[in-house]
């Protein structure tokens, strides 16, 4: 299906249709930002295991259990903090956003635009 988009001269270009819509660059900023935060929550549970399996496998010496106690701790505080962040933000969203607009955590991004 070719739809004749222009005609510069003699020559016709056609129209592509690429069987997919190029997104939007507030999708894709929203897509980032969620996919950043899933991101940094696997990463930390990963941490989490790899501390949980060094402290399994130390063997019962007294380093390599401070060690692995320190990795989980750390794993946790990150944990706690990535909660923290999404849900302040998706309170700030919530209260100072208004409609279907937002910092692209509970709500897509939208940039105002100038001429509709």
């Amino acid at each position: 299906m070719l739809n004749f988009l222009a005609k510069a001269g003699d020559v016709e270009y056609p129209k592509v249709e690429l069987g997919f819509a190029i997104p939007q660059f507030n999708d894709v900023l929203t897509f980032i930002v969620r996919f950043f935060f899933i991101i940094a929550g696997l990463v930390a549970l990963v941490f989490l295991l790899l501390g949980a399996l060094s402290w399994i496998t130390s063997g019962g010496n007294k380093e390599s259990v401070d060690k692995a106690r320190e990795k989980i701790q750390a794993a946790l505080v990150g944990l706690i903090l990535i909660f923290v962040v999404l849900a302040t933000v998706a309170v700030i969203e919530n209260i100072f956003f208004p409609g279907n607009t937002g910092l692209g955590i509970t709500k897509p991004i939208v940039f105002p635009g100038l001429i509709n």
